[in-house]
């Protein structure tokens, strides 16, 4: 579209002179003062930082508010509370009933959703350019004046609790949510998002606007536009609907807990059910955090080991050493590695699948037996693949723009700062082969490891025979 739109105003642009007989060097009309794909941020007086990425001929964009606020910054009481926020955020406001929010958002062909994780809350909204001050009016309408009424509450209670029964039956969100909860132990970040059923049953009006007041404030909230929205316009909607916003976060317990560092403890937990048909485990060291001078390291790491579906037609053929010994050998049915990433922590590690039940030590055996591999005996083309790949699944996650505001809103939130394209290439292609012994050496090697296991798991050795395999030597 926007090549089209280009070569529509260039010929336009040239039946003019022809006609008035002005000649103009042609390489004049392509100068532009903006700056295009170049993230901009303004920092607001009461501390709200506004980011965009203008795009010129977009013809859509996509605002929202990054918060700076999960799971982890409740307590043990009111875990579960975040969620709760994002749920009843367009059940009305004091400016606009549910009925007329969503009819707002239908007549303008426009959407609104929000989501929440361990350590952000999310809210945006993507529209047709012009629609954009309407939706920022919106996101600061629900964001600051959510009615939050009872008969809402107690309506969106249920819903929680049939999500929360929906969650349960969604086997690797259950063995996610165990391996958070055993390698971080009675931690805000082992906790789930969702909460407790007990919680869910018992949160109030009072402890959802004591969560609001308590993390809903400038200095922990980020403005984010990508697509047509120039970042002027953006700054003067954020003085306009924002400016009220509280500056600073008030210093509660639960803020206190939430910016702690959490201690990762090497254990595992094991929920046996034989009438599964497949073994379901994830095995996982401390990773690194989004700050961490080694991240893209890690995931260039991770991407070595890689993942494997044996039900994909290129099964044998996924470029690991460990998709290929897996496959020959027929060891599982599919594993995926994984670098999750939090502020100051994170878990590295592996999940398999597999329903050969009387294999299952071989499948783990094998799996550590290639990270300690990884400590000592890593070549060039593995790695280059890995970058290939690694460089391939960022560039084109980043392709539209929610997924442009994701990464600003993600990036000014946890580190301050947003890398381009251009710099995350030049860093990754830095990361040679000794780089990743030397991270392997440091985080893997004889490291404690959380294990968190679910299905017919009866098979799974012991923790201690286990752990053994994470310093075996060639």
């Amino acid at each position: 579209m926007a090549s089209r739109r280009l070569a529509l105003n260039l010929g336009q642009g040239l039946r003019k002179r022809a006609a008035f007989k002005a000649p103009s060097p042609l390489t004049r009309g392509f100068a532009s003062p903006v700056n295009v794909g170049k993230t901009q941020t303004t920092n607001l007086k009461n501390g709200l930082t506004v980011a965009t990425e203008y795009s010129p001929y977009a013809q859509t964009s996509t605002v929202g508010v990054w918060i700076d606020a999960g799971s982890r910054a409740e307590t043990l009481e009111t875990n579960g509370t975040a969620h709760f926020l994002e749920h009843l955020a367009f059940k009305g406001t004091q400016k606009r009933t549910q009925q007329q929010l969503e009819l707002e958002i239908e007549n303008m062909g426009g959407h609104l959703n929000a989501y929440t994780s361990r350590e952000n809350t999310v809210y945006f909204a993507k529209s047709f350019n012009k629609n954009v001050p309407q939706c920022v009016d919106i996101l600061a309408d629900i964001l600051q004046n959510s009615k939050l009424e009872e008969s809402a509450i107690e309506r969106e209670r249920d819903v929680i609790l049939r999500e929360s029964e929906e969650v349960e039956k969604q086997v690797e969100e259950v063995v996610f949510d165990h391996l958070h909860a055993t390698a971080f132990q009675h931690q805000p970040l082992g906790r789930t998002i969702l909460g407790p059923r007990e919680n869910i049953r018992d949160i109030t009006k009072t402890e959802l606007v004591n969560y609001i007041k308590s993390n809903y404030t400038a200095d922990r909230m980020v403005l984010v536009g990508a697509g047509g929205v120039p970042h002027e316009q953006l700054v003067e909607l954020a003085e306009k609907n924002f400016s009220g916003l509280p500056s600073t976060s008030p210093q509660t317990q639960a803020y206190l807990e939430s910016k702690k560092q959490p201690d990762f403890v090497g254990s595992d937990v094991r929920v046996r059910d034989d009438a599964m048909p497949t073994a379901n485990i994830a095995i996982a060291v401390e990773g690194v955090s989004w700050r961490d001078e080694d991240y893209f390291t890690a995931l260039v790491t991770q991407s070595i080991v890689g993942n494997y579906d044996r039900a994909l037609g290129n099964a044998p053929h996924q470029g690991s050493k460990l998709s290929g010994f897996v496959h020959k050998n027929e060891l599982a049915n599919s594993f995926m590695s994984f670098s999750t990433s939090y502020s100051d922590t994170g878990l590295w590690g592996i999940y398999l699948v597999t329903d050969q039940l009387t294999r299952i030590d071989d499948l783990v055996h094998f799996s550590l037996r290639e990270w300690s591999r990884l400590s000592a005996n890593v070549t060039e083309a593995e790695v280059e693949r890995a970058k290939a790949q690694l460089k391939s699944s960022i560039l084109l996650s980043l392709d539209g723009t929610s997924a442009a505001a994701e990464d600003i809103g993600r990036q000014l939130v946890t580190t301050g700062r947003r890398l381009d394209a251009a710099e995350i290439e030049r860093t990754i292609d830095a990361i040679t082969e000794k780089d990743v012994m030397e991270w392997a050496n440091k985080k893997l090697w004889d490291k404690d490891i959380a294990i968190s296991a679910v299905g017919s798991v009866e098979g799974l050795f012991d923790y201690a025979r286990i752990r053994g395999d994470m310093s075996r030597n060639f």
